[in-house]
């Protein structure tokens, strides 16, 4: 049995290689970024009034690089008004308006006075409603609703939730932040089906089993797109792979899981030996995270 499921790894890490290079169709997030206010197409105010100008193109990339799903976005003041407040820690987003002032000013050759106008521009910080708490309900409208809550899978929500991990929701961004040590995950209803959220979130509980307490993995990376960052992306989708075939989920690696690697494939063309290493750390993360099954079992027991 437990030579057969070593096959299944290899079968699956064989499968990966060959899509990626063969070239597989770009990844996707497989869930819907949508707020219950629109599809986000330009920043709104609190008051629902649409920025305009540089601030929509700001606050876009404010918006792309947090991973708001919310188009909304207010001051400290108007959230206090409110009765809310920014969550502590929360960084603000400059945004800009101008304005004129009027001068009256003497001439001197003929000593009539004249108006004047001067333009300026002033610079104010706002925040997402994602980052403030408190608000009124309708802020934090959840997104349009794809997948049907009982639609959840049984043993796969016992997995995961046996393993420990502080699994937090909300936002259209999945990740893993090792400096405070939780899994960020989008609703589970925005995502297209099932599997897709089931295979995201392994994808991230692989990147959990990498922090100092647990597995201590470390390529070196430090930042986007190096070697080091490569090499742990890899480790976390075939994780994710491993786990979604032990769980019976996903058979196969799906295309878009492949695609998500391809990105990093020169990493693998660099050192033939890249994919051996990236399997085994991948395979220590899926016994570590089905080790906290039994432990979780035999506590219940006790």
């Amino acid at each position: 049995m437990k030579q057969d499921k070593k096959d299944v790894y290899q079968r699956i890490t064989d499968c990966i290689v060959s899509e990626l290079e063969q070239g597989v169709r770009p990844w996707f997030k497989p869930w819907n970024a949508e707020h219950a206010a629109g599809r986000i197409t330009r920043p709104l105010r609190f008051n629902g009034v649409p920025y305009q100008g540089i601030n929509v193109i700001m606050l876009w990339s404010a918006a792309v690089a947090a991973g708001f799903a919310a188009p909304i976005w207010m001051t400290f003041r108007q959230a206090k008004e409110m009765g809310a407040h920014v969550r502590k820690g929360e960084k603000g987003h400059l945004v800009v308006y101008a304005d004129r002032i009027r001068r009256t000013e003497t001439d001197e050759a003929t000593g009539e006075e004249a108006e004047r106008e001067i333009p300026f521009m002033k610079g104010y910080t706002v925040f997402n409603v994602e980052q403030i708490e408190d608000l009124p309900a309708h802020f934090y409208a959840p997104a349009e609703k794809r997948l049907d809550p009982v639609q959840r899978v049984a043993h796969a929500e016992r997995y995961f939730a046996a393993t420990g991990a502080d699994i937090r929701h909300g936002g259209n961004q999945a990740y893993y932040t090792v400096t405070r040590d939780y899994v960020q995950m989008p609703p589970f209803e925005t995502f297209r089906d099932a599997e897709s959220y089931y295979a995201t979130l392994a994808h991230e509980c692989t990147h959990w089993t990498r922090h100092p307490s647990r597995l201590e993995r470390e390529f070196g990376r430090k930042r986007w797109g190096d070697e080091g960052y490569a090499m742990e992306e890899l480790v976390a989708e075939l994780g994710a792979a491993f786990l979604s075939a032990d769980l019976d989920l996903t058979p196969e690696p799906r295309a878009d899981h492949a695609a998500y690697i391809a990105s990093w494939l020169k990493v693998l063309k660099n050192d033939k030996r890249a994919i051996f290493t990236a399997a085994g750390h991948a395979q220590r993360a899926a016994d570590f995270l089905t080790g906290l099954q039994e432990t979780r079992e035999e506590e219940a027991a006790a």
